[in-house]
């Protein structure tokens, strides 16, 4: 009778410890696929991979500013999604509804970027650089275009062949997360406190659809009311740009003051309460994130460094290296 009653005990403590252990094994396969990343990992392969590609997006962002937010969205929103494969490039066939056509990705842009650095790609080193490598590079080029800092970017990862509409719930941060809410994201994909409201600084360039902040401007319920949390003046200037009816689709600049400028107003914004979405003005009222708000503030070298830093460690987020994967030769189709 003891016998079996510490076997039942052991075979609890194992069904406890299970997914513990499957938990560590996952960390430590990411771990090395994103070791396994290096600067300069096309020098020999495809020597011209980064300047082609370097060369497309500034012809994008010259013809469009507003493409450098694009394609900074664009890469956020593949490595949140499955990790940093190149599967929001992916586009819907039958049968299945890809990423990009999902209700948080209806508004990305740059995808043409992409696909013009992949088309010289091809011909220039067929089937050697991967789209989610493409991506990788041409964000890191849209944001010194529009006044960031310039940083190396570990390359070497491979495309993934999976795109799926309904994956995208839960693994992109919604415009109304608080604090917690965005530190759960954030963090289930190995990132930090710190990287998040680095990251969140993207928002200082770019727009945004009404429909992802009307909620502030005609809240409904009960006890409804305008956002107190936002500075009248700007609130009125919303319903102005955002009226109740039929303006779900209109875009608003993320930074109403220097919208294709990469800078610190985004920060300053929110310290002013004129942060745009509710997850902006959210960093302001935790007392961690806001100190890091308000550090940006008055340094801005040290978001530039910051942000730099958090977008190569974005840049690992499940990536597949090695045999996994694939090189798509059109980064929109499988194969």
């Amino acid at each position: 009778m003891e016998a079996q009653s510490r076997a039942r005990g052991g075979a609890r403590m194992r069904l406890r410890l299970w997914p513990v252990l499957v938990s560590l094994v996952m960390a430590m396969a990411a771990t090395t696929a994103r070791a396994q990343l290096q600067v300069g990992f096309y020098d020999t392969l495809c020597p011209a991979a980064e300047i082609i590609v370097q060369e497309e997006v500034s012809k994008g962002v010259s013809g469009s500013p507003g493409t450098a937010a694009g394609l900074l969205r664009l890469h956020f929103h593949d490595c949140f999604v499955r990790g940093c494969d190149g599967s929001v490039l992916l586009d819907s066939a039958a049968g299945n509804t890809a990423e990009k056509d999902a209700p948080p990705n209806s508004s990305l842009r740059g995808f043409e970027v992409i696909d013009a650095s992949k088309t010289r790609l091809e011909q220039a080193c067929y089937g050697v650089v991967s789209c989610a490598d493409i991506l990788a590079f041409a964000a890191r080029d849209a944001l010194a275009l529009a006044g960031g800092s310039q940083y190396q970017v570990p390359a070497g990862r491979r495309d993934g062949n999976v795109s799926v509409a309904g994956e995208t719930n839960g693994n992109l941060p919604p415009p109304t997360a608080n604090v917690q809410q965005l530190n759960q994201i954030f963090g289930s994909k190995g990132l930090t406190q710190k990287e998040m409201v680095a990251l969140s600084g993207a928002h200082t360039i770019g727009m945004a659809q009404c429909s992802s902040f009307d909620g502030r401007l005609y809240p409904s319920g009960q006890s409804a009311g305008q956002d107190p949390t936002m500075d009248p003046a700007y609130l009125g200037t919303l319903t102005t740009q955002c009226p109740q009816a039929g303006a779900a689709g209109q875009l608003v600049a993320m930074d109403p003051v220097t919208p294709n400028s990469f800078d610190t107003n985004y920060y300053a914004n929110i310290v002013a309460n004129r942060g745009l979405l509710t997850s902006d003005q959210a960093l302001l009222a935790d007392p961690t994130t806001a100190a890091q708000v308000v550090g940006y503030t008055n340094n801005p070298a040290s978001f530039f460094t910051d942000f730099a830093d958090a977008m190569v460690s974005m840049g690992g987020i499940g990536v597949l290296t090695g045999t996994s994967g694939s090189i798509r030769t059109n980064c929109r189709v499988v194969g």
